[in-house]
């Protein structure tokens, strides 16, 4: 029972933890009325909860493994009871800014459940589970609509009071239904983290998850501020376009997870950073409101699936390092929503236009897709070296004159020759001398014609042995039907 309830119960604490991540950002208009901020603050007081939000998602996926995720999502909200009490009474910048900085604990927890969750699922559902738990980014709809309204009706400090109640709620839940006999997984923080850092792979994910789950955040707390001003919205409009945009991304990102447990999840990354590359473009040419919305709502659903696809790959890629490479990722993808922000106020304050600063992030997101390409065929290469490093059959493979560019681990144990011994040479150095020059005029016609051939031929090892050989040879052609390689593949049968 208490195993099957920790995809909800985790997936709602995350609705929780982002609720209060972005409780400024939403109540910020109202805040504004009675704490004097100037407009070029405004982009830091929103974007400095991501920051602490962000860094912490390493350790609290890394004591995730170490201890579970019911003490860790216990101790998040008993925790977040102070930031959150202090803002209520807040009556000075300084004052948001000290209590923002720790309500990045309730962005921070996103790292917890995408370590825990997977311990419960086979692995061809990983995507669809961390995509399901990735819905817990609707608190930060929530958040966005309810709170203006609550605030409108009570004020923004009573409203602000209110989460005590849902933060005390939730830890309670977590300690008498949190799962007190989740696998642990114990190993020093250090080791994990000198196991993935020289992988590329994670530096790969982390920009990724840097693209499309910060453009998710950036827009989170961008927009509720940006559609008031530029727009001249009211305030509780704004609210309810941004909780718009924050539920498309929320409910797409399962079904990017789905689609990555069924497709091929790079093929979805190439869609992905294509559709966030046409709606940048969009948004550049500062278009009236209704274009605008399509170009958020395009980049709601490409940062939707990107973020679902993307935790699918890394539990894949990373299975004993869960808990260290999610929250190196996570980490990641939270800063990727505290610099847009800034960026893009900066860039308004210097030419009165964001239309530079969206046209960045679309040459950044066509990056994003080479190097998915890029990681596409590196994979391809990867397996094929995989394939051919572990084959029991010796490989020998040479350029169109015959001279040897490669041969594979099976090759040396077969022959006795070390790679180095052989490279740059011609494959006669094998050679037995028991076959005439006519067996080899007729081997080398059926290849020139054939582009194959198969048979017994002697040869000898690296100690003078004599064995039998079962060899084949296949011509490596390019478009133009001109030989660019033979591939040799041959076993022992001299027993046989």
């Amino acid at each position: 029972m208490i195993k099957k309830v920790q995809l909800p119960l985790q997936t709602s604490n995350l609705v929780v933890g982002f609720m209060v991540w972005v409780l400024i950002s939403s109540l910020l208009p109202f805040m504004r009325e009675d704490i004097t901020i100037a407009p070029e603050k405004v982009a830091i007081v929103t974007a400095i909860p991501v920051v602490l939000g962000s860094v912490l998602r390493i350790p609290l996926g890394y004591y995730a493994n170490i201890y579970g995720a019911r003490i860790i999502f216990f101790l998040s909200f008993i925790l977040l009871l102070f930031p959150v009490f202090y803002i209520s009474a807040a009556s000075t910048l300084t004052d948001l800014i000290i209590g923002g900085t720790f309500l990045g604990i309730g962005g921070a927890v996103f790292s917890v459940g995408v370590t825990s969750l997977p311990k419960y699922y086979p692995k061809e559902k990983h995507g669809l589970v961390n995509g399901i738990y990735g819905m817990g980014n609707i608190g930060t709809a929530i958040s966005t609509f309810a709170a203006p309204v609550v605030a409108s009706q009570f004020g923004w400090s009573l409203t602000v009071k209110l989460y005590l109640i849902l933060l005390l709620a939730f830890a309670a839940l977590n300690f008498f239904f949190g799962d007190r006999k989740e696998k642990k997984v114990k190993s020093p923080i250090m080791m994990q983290i000198k196991s993935v850092y020289k992988n590329e792979k994670l530096w790969l994910f982390s920009l990724f998850y840097f693209i499309t789950f910060g453009s998710f955040v950036a827009f989170t707390i961008f927009l509720p501020s940006f559609l008031v001003d530029f727009f001249t919205l009211d305030k509780v409009d704004a609210g309810m376009r941004t909780a718009g945009f924050i539920v498309v991304a929320t409910f797409i990102r399962p079904v990017g997870g789905w689609l990555a447990d069924k497709f091929q999840p790079l093929f979805l990354l190439m869609g992905v950073f294509a559709g966030l590359t046409v709606a940048a473009i969009i948004l550049a040419f500062s278009p009236a409101i209704g274009l605008y919305t399509v170009g958020s709502m395009l980049i709601a659903l490409s940062a939707g699936i990107g973020n679902g696809v993307i935790f699918k790959l890394v539990p894949f890629y990373f299975d004993k390092q869960a808990g260290i490479a999610n929250g190196i990722v996570s980490m990641m993808g939270g800063l990727g929503g505290f610099f847009p922000p800034l960026l893009l106020s900066t860039i308004f304050t210097i030419t009165g236009s964001y239309s530079i600063g969206f046209m960045a992030f679309s040459q950044v997101a066509l990056v994003s897709l080479v190097l998915v390409l890029w990681l596409y065929y590196m994979d391809r290469l990867t397996m094929s070296k995989e394939v051919f490093d572990s084959t029991g059959q010796g490989i020998i493979v040479t350029n169109a004159d015959g001279t040897i560019l490669s041969v594979n681990p099976a090759f040396t144990i077969l022959t006795g020759y070390e790679e180095e011994e052989v490279i740059g040479k011609n494959p006669n150095v094998l050679s037995a001398g028991r076959q005439d020059k006519s067996f080899y005029e007729k081997m080398w016609g059926k290849i020139s014609t054939e582009g194959l051939w198969q048979g017994e031929i002697w040869n000898k090892r690296k100690n003078g042995e004599e064995y039998l050989q079962l060899l084949s040879i296949s011509a490596i052609k390019d478009q133009s039907d001109e030989v660019t390689r033979y591939v040799g593949t041959f076993s022992d049968i001299t027993n046989l």
